[in-house]
């Protein structure tokens, strides 16, 4: 009983209550500081930070105006353009309005000489407020602070990327995919999603051309992977097609249509079926022969016209051939058409024949399509011979 008074009466002591005080305390401004930067958060933090630098600025300005001019009035005003809302703006703006005018009084008329509130410092510092203005108004219209700006995009760059990527095939297969955006942005108008159904027995991939490129393509190439992600396995792979024809056009985009190629490949036994909606044909190596053949299927461009009919396909790939898959980026220019593309295209792609096709894709890009403003993707599924199986894979 003793002790358990003793250990209450510590409890409440002046330093104890203080340590607690204290916690909270910090608890509660990390939480705001965390809302904030997630946009979720009051902007008071910011605001309160920002109005102390300006009777700061305004007071070294007056004790020293040769090294800090009156114009370093804009940094507060600047980045609260970018981290501030716009009523809070306008409480910061008076702020530094009223700074201008001590600053002016206390300095004397611009004409006595220099480092003074000059009617261009006045000007600068409207000019930098009206645009902060602008812009806070933007974020305040689109909703998606600055701060979590970034973050979303990152998030959806990161959301392609993984719809994109390819699933593991079994031993005796290897796949690679390759994509460069137009412009190296981190947005592109192509896209892959891939799926293994039928118990994994089957690897069914769509390779999609959005129209556009880049950032302009980008919002609509992640919805529609979304989409054809949940398509994808869902129906029937003669239905796929058909469906993501009916999609897009529900859309009613002005810029709405895109082509695509929808592989569907037999993993035990290599053989598969090619649809086509506008897009390049696939282009597939024998390893017989060691040639390439077209592989083209008939089908219109997606979101054209409703109860578009998209003919399959067939083929078979054994072991040693090479089935490649790619977007018009990659082998048609303004000078140079299509034919002439796959041709140099091919003849890349002879140079890895004899040492296989691990890490190809990216160099395939890089050799005939580097300099080319557009997006560009290529995909290679290639079914290994006994030695290419024995060696070992870098997927």
């Amino acid at each position: 009983m003793a002790a358990g008074r003793q250990r209450r009466a510590e409890a409440e002591t002046f330093a104890a209550r203080w340590k607690k005080q204290w916690h909270r305390a910090r608890v509660g401004v990390r939480r705001a500081a965390v809302d904030y930067f997630r946009g979720d958060g009051s902007d008071w933090i910011a605001l309160a930070g920002l109005l102390l630098t300006i009777p700061v600025i305004a007071a070294t300005t007056m004790a020293n105006s040769v090294w800090c001019s009156p114009s370093a009035l804009v940094i507060p005003i600047v980045a609260g353009g970018l981290l501030l809302r716009p009523a809070s703006l306008l409480g910061l703006y008076a702020a530094a309005a009223t700074a201008l005018i001590v600053e002016s009084v206390q300095l004397g008329p611009y004409t006595e000489g220099p480092s003074r509130v000059t009617p261009g410092v006045v000007l600068v510092v409207a000019a930098c407020g009206f645009f902060g203005l602008l812009v806070a108004q933007f974020r305040s219209r689109v909703g998606v602070p600055w701060r979590r700006g970034g973050t979303m995009l990152f998030d959806l760059r990161e959301r392609i990327r993984v719809q994109s990527k390819l699933p593991q095939l079994p031993k005796g297969w290897h796949r690679e995919m390759a994509l460069r955006p137009a412009g190296g942005q981190s947005f592109s108008g192509d896209f892959v999603v891939a799926a293994r159904t039928n118990g994994g027995r089957t690897l069914e991939v769509v390779l999609t051309d959005v129209s556009g490129k880049g950032m302009d393509a980008a919002s609509r190439a992640l919805l529609l992977s979304g989409a054809f992600g949940g398509l994808l396995g869902s129906l029937p792979p003669h239905a796929f097609l058909p469906a993501a024809n009916g999609y897009l056009l529900r859309q009613d985009w002005d810029e709405g249509f895109a082509t695509s190629i929808h592989l569907v490949l037999d993993l035990d036994s290599g053989d598969y079926e090619l649809y086509s909606a506008g897009h390049p044909p696939g282009l597939q190596l024998s390893a017989g022969t060691g040639r390439w053949e077209e592989k083209s299927a008939e089908g219109p461009l997606l979101g054209v016209y409703d109860g578009a009919q998209f003919d399959q396909v067939k083929g078979s790939l054994r072991p040693g051939d090479v089935l490649m898959l790619f977007t018009d980026g990659l082998v048609e220019t303004s000078d140079r058409d299509i034919a002439e593309g796959i041709d140099r295209l091919t003849g890349e792609a002879d140079r890895y024949v004899a040492g296989g096709f691990h890490g190809a894709a990216w160099h395939l890009i890089e050799a005939v399509a580097k300099d080319v403003n557009d997006d560009r993707a290529l995909l290679l599924i290639c079914r290994e011979g006994p030695t290419a199986q024995s060696a070992p894979t870098a997927n």
